[in-house]
Order: C-alpha cells, then sequence, then structure tokens
C-alpha cells in the first residue's frame, strides 16, 4: 500500500480519537484532596502541614542503613544475590524473621497462632497487599465493611476495583461489633449477604481518628466473623502497621493471635512508618486458601517485590538496627503527640463543640468541630486555614462512601513532619481560622 502526499497530510491533520480506557481506570482517579494539598504546599512552601500522613524527615535512619549496607557488602554472595530477581512471594529470610516477630510480640507459637512461614507474603508497602486482597477478593458491586472514620487511600483502591465502601458505626474503640452484626443482619434479609467479602480494622491506633481495638473487642470481632463465615465466607482485615508506634499504655496482641485456625484474618503490616517508606517493604500472614490466588496475581504484577530492598530490611533486623531506630522514634513522636494535645487543649479546650480523641500512639489526632463548620476543600474553614498558614485533611475523605451524607465537620491533624515548635503555630492558626468561620 502507498500513500501520496495529500493522503499523509490528511492523516497528520486528522483529530486523535480519544482513548478508551477500562472501567477501573474510570474509577481510579485519585483523592481530589491529594491533588489539593499537594497544589497548595507548593504554591506556599510556608505552610505548616498537619495533613500528609509522611514521616519525620530528620528521624529518616541514614546511619543505619549505612550499617546494614556495608554489612552485605562485605558478604559479595549474599550482595549478589541481592541484585538478583527474587521469588513472588518474598525473600525467605525475612519472611522468617517478620514472622517470628508477630509471634513473640504475641506471645504465641506458631502452633497456637496456626501460621507458617509459607503463609507471609513480602509486598512494595502494604497498600499493594491492601490492592491485591481487594483484586482477588472482589468483583463489580461487592462489599467491605468499613470503620467509619477509614483509611481513605485503602477507600480509594476499593473504589478503583469497583467494590462497596460501607460504613459501619464506630467509638472510640474502633468498630462496633453490634453495628457489624445489625449490618450484616440487614444484607442477609436482602439477599445480599454473599455480596459482603471483608471487614476492615486497622487495629492499633488507626489512621485517622488515632482508635485501638481493645483486646475484648477484637475478640468480639473475630467470633462474629467466624459465625457469619459459616453462612457465606467473611474476612477480617487487620491493618497493623502502627503498631510498633506505642507511646503510652500496654501492648495488645494482635487480633490474628485469637484466630487459632488461621482461616479468617488476614494480618497486614510494613516498615514504611516505623523505618522508611522508600525502602517500601510491606508484608501479610494471609489464610492458606488466599495464598494462591494472591500469588498468581502479584506474579502477574511485578514478578516479585524489590529483592534488594528485602535482602536490605533482612539485614536491618537481623544486626538489630530496626529496634533501635523504632525505639528513637518513639521519643521523638511522643513529644510531638504531646505537643498536638497540649496545643489541642489550650486552643480548643473551652471552644464548644469541638472535641478530640487521645490517642496512645500513631501519627494522628482526630479533631470534631461544631456541626456548622464545614471542614471540606470546598468549605469555608479550608480556605481560610490556608489564608492563616496550616494545611489540614478534611475528615470527609475519610469517611464510606456509603451511606450517603457524609459528615462535614470533621479533620485529621498529623504529626509527623512538622516540628514540636510548627506544631503549636499549625494549631493556633487552625484556632484563628476557625474563629473566623464559627
Amino acid at each position: 500500500m502507498s500513500y501520496n502526499n495529500a493522503d499523509l497530510t490528511d492523516l497528520t491533520n486528522r483529530p486523535t480519537a480519544p482513548a478508551r480506557l477500562s472501567h477501573r481506570a474510570a474509577c481510579a482517579g485519585g483523592e481530589p484532596i491529594a491533588s489539593l494539598l499537594m497544589a497548595r504546599s507548593l504554591a506556599n512552601p510556608q505552610l505548616i502541614s498537619l495533613a500528609a500522613g509522611f514521616v519525620d524527615q530528620q528521624q529518616l535512619p541514614l546511619e543505619l542503613v549505612r550499617q546494614a549496607m556495608e554489612a552485605l557488602w562485605r558478604d559479595p554472595s549474599r550482595a549478589r544475590a541481592a541484585l538478583q530477581y527474587g521469588t513472588t512471594v518474598g525473600y525467605p529470610a525475612l519472611r522468617e524473621m517478620v514472622l517470628q516477630r508477630l509471634l513473640q510480640a504475641d506471645g504465641c507459637s506458631a502452633a497456637q497462632l496456626g501460621a507458617s512461614v509459607d503463609q507471609v507474603v513480602v509486598t512494595a508497602g502494604s497498600n499493594q497487599l491492601l490492592f491485591l486482597l481487594g483484586d482477588v477478593l472482589l468483583d463489580p458491586g461487592d462489599i467491605v465493611l468499613c470503620a467509619s472514620p477509614s483509611y481513605f487511600v485503602f477507600l480509594g483502591t476499593l473504589k478503583n476495583l469497583g467494590a462497596r465502601a460501607v460504613a459501619v458505626a464506630s467509638d472510640r474503640h474502633g468498630p462496633i461489633p453490634e453495628a457489624i452484626d445489625e449490618l450484616l443482619r440487614h444484607y442477609q434479609t436482602n439477599g445480599q449477604l454473599g455480596r459482603v467479602k471483608a471487614i476492615y480494622v486497622c487495629s492499633y491506633f488507626d489512621n485517622p481518628a488515632g482508635t485501638t481495638v481493645p483486646h475484648r473487642r477484637r475478640a468480639e470481632l473475630v467470633e462474629l466473623v467466624k459465625r457469619w463465615s459459616r453462612r457465606s465466607k467473611l474476612y477480617l482485615i487487620e491493618d497493623a502497621v502502627y503498631r510498633p508506634l506505642r507511646y503510652y499504655g500496654s501492648d495488645t496482641p494482635s487480633i490474628r493471635s485469637l484466630d487459632s485456625a488461621g482461616d479468617t484474618v488476614i494480618h497486614v503490616d510494613s516498615f514504611s512508618k516505623t523505618f522508611s517508606p522508600g525502602v517500601r517493604v510491606g508484608w501479610g500472614l494471609l489464610p492458606r486458601q488466599l495464598l494462591g490466588p494472591v500469588l498468581a496475581e502479584k506474579g502477574n504484577i511485578d514478578f516479585g517485590s524489590p529483592n534488594f530492598n528485602q535482602v536490605l530490611m533482612a539485614t536491618v533486623l537481623e544486626l538489630g538496627l530496626y529496634d533501635r531506630h523504632v525505639h528513637q522514634l518513639r521519643d521523638t513522636y511522643r513529644q510531638k503527640l504531646d505537643a498536638t494535645l497540649q496545643a489541642v487543649s489550650r486552643c480548643f479546650g473551652e471552644t464548644d463543640g469541638v472535641q478530640w480523641l487521645t490517642p496512645e500512639g500513631g501519627l494522628y489526632v482526630w479533631l470534631r468541630l461544631p456541626e456548622n463548620v464545614d471542614t471540606g476543600p470546598d468549605g469555608p474553614l479550608f480556605d481560610r486555614a490556608v489564608a492563616e498558614g496550616v494545611l489540614y485533611v478534611p475528615g470527609q475523605c475519610c469517611f464510606p462512601a456509603e451511606p450517603a451524607g457524609k459528615p462535614k465537620n470533621f479533620l485529621r491533624l498529623s504529626f509527623g513532619i512538622p516540628t514540636c515548635e510548627e506544631i503549636t503555630r499549625g494549631v493556633e492558626a487552625l484556632r484563628r481560622a476557625v474563629s473566623q468561620v464559627v
């Protein structure tokens, strides 16, 4: 076939047809608030960000990573292996170590936990594992019950997958078992129980509310899920990424420790918040029946998460560097949490309609303002806060899509990035903004 010049000109000038994207691509638009916060931060570098859930830049483990790298490089055979492809399931030594650490923290044996190292899967951060779980469990229209509020990145993942995130009534101890039971009865009556595939719980100092599920409620949740699974298989996804960041009180065994059969609770964890988000190593302890589907999907996506990062993280653990770093992080973040709570109490303690939770760890403080204050990106407070010099995360993006009518008077404060002095100034700026719109 040949073309003359007129034909070529016609082809060149013809308008390009729009791309035909998938339904998932249409659903995958990032949360508008994330783009808005980034744009505002770039436009005004002087803003104090109490928004982004990042770790303290000054606490990133430069020296500890250098020590681990030097130790790794002293063993050329191991270093070469680290630079080679790994396996889809993950680096064996790292998988063994994270399992042993979980068993030790929970005071359980592998037999008591119904767990073995072959059930441990390493991923590129916990978010990849949450996506993989959603991808193998959920068809469009399927339902995941989530605390209200809940981790907004996971809510975005569910939206991307075409699934329904449905809110469960929650209190200062997390999702309420009786409310879950009532919802499940509702779906059973409506013939939709088979569409409810999982319950998502951030069990320690959750993002955004900072709540921790107490031991008794953990047991109630496991019993409830097992009971309903006799009718239609249901999983409980335990997101435990903040567990090491406890500053007050005593540790609580994981929800997974209460699932002796190991067939109900999916335990998700990560080193991003407790060591380095740049290393990007997460992991999960999965029920055996999910291993094959998750690994098949993972193999199609990445052929195994970055092997070098996994070997590096294993070396950090072997040398005892991780525990040293977490101990230092706790001291730093304890001071920042105290600074946040003191500033909030001083600035809002006598303001009618303002309430907040006092977390024992994590990176967030959840604030409730008077009902007439719209904290959303289109509400009057957000722009006033920016004008006063502070950013926050509007609470409405943290509520599941169902039922309709998200509360608009909540916001999340994150104390990971700013200094104690900046936290104080940021909360004072927020108080000035609130006083202008109340």
